[in-house]
């Protein structure tokens, strides 16, 4: 079975909205787009390369599909993301676009009941599915315990208002953190795996 990984940049207060750019996703008056590039450094980069090495597809929602796609095809292989993005098969979840409006090479449209969808591509032969922004998608995935892994990127910001990652969609779950590192400017790369169901407890006898 395939796993689905969710790979998020997020800040202190969990905001995941437009870590890359000004004019990445300014709705809702989102002013703080780029947010994520004063704290880049060596360290990050090197991260991030390990963690888009080897073989994956890719599980997009429509929005995250349209910025890579117009961006992607367009970089030299001199980015290490590039090759790896253009080679990986493109599944994009959309119930108002067509196959034939996917531009980018190998991708293949999630349309209908999505959750159920999901599931049959999860349980289907291929190599493991990694989740970039895609954060209405998401919901849908947390919300049918769909998500297997969470690699977080964590900033030393908080941001307020903004899309966040655990927002409608998130259900209770536990998590196992299996590897953590701290950049030398302070951004915490965490990832987490699904442990079962949430425990309690009491610290009173």
């Amino acid at each position: 079975m395939r796993k689905i990984i969710v790979l998020s940049f997020i800040s202190l207060d969990g905001v995941m909205q437009a870590p890359g750019g000004p004019d990445e996703d300014t709705s809702g008056g989102f002013k703080w787009g780029g947010w994520t590039f004063p704290y880049f450094d060596d360290v990050s980069g090197q991260i991030m390369g390990q963690q888009i090495s080897g073989e994956f597809d890719l599980l997009l929602g429509r929005k995250t599909y349209d910025i890579f796609a117009n961006y992607w095809p367009k970089q030299s292989n001199d980015n290490p993301v590039t090759e790896p993005f253009n080679k990986a098969t493109k599944y994009v979840v959309s119930n108002s676009l067509k196959q034939e409006d996917l531009s980018w090479n190998e991708s293949k449209l999630i349309t209908g009941d999505v959750a159920t969808e999901i599931k049959k591509l999860k349980e289907s032969e291929g190599a493991n599915l990694q989740v970039h922004g895609s954060g209405n998608m998401i919901q849908t995935l947390l919300k049918n315990d769909l998500v297997d892994e969470l690699w977080l990127k964590i900033f030393p910001v908080t941001l307020g208002l903004g899309k966040k990652l655990f927002a409608d969609g998130t259900t209770d779950a536990g998590w196992k953190l299996t590897e953590s590192k701290t950049t030398p400017s302070g951004v915490i790369f965490a990832d987490y795996t699904r442990a079962g169901d949430v425990k309690t407890g009491s610290f009173v006898e």
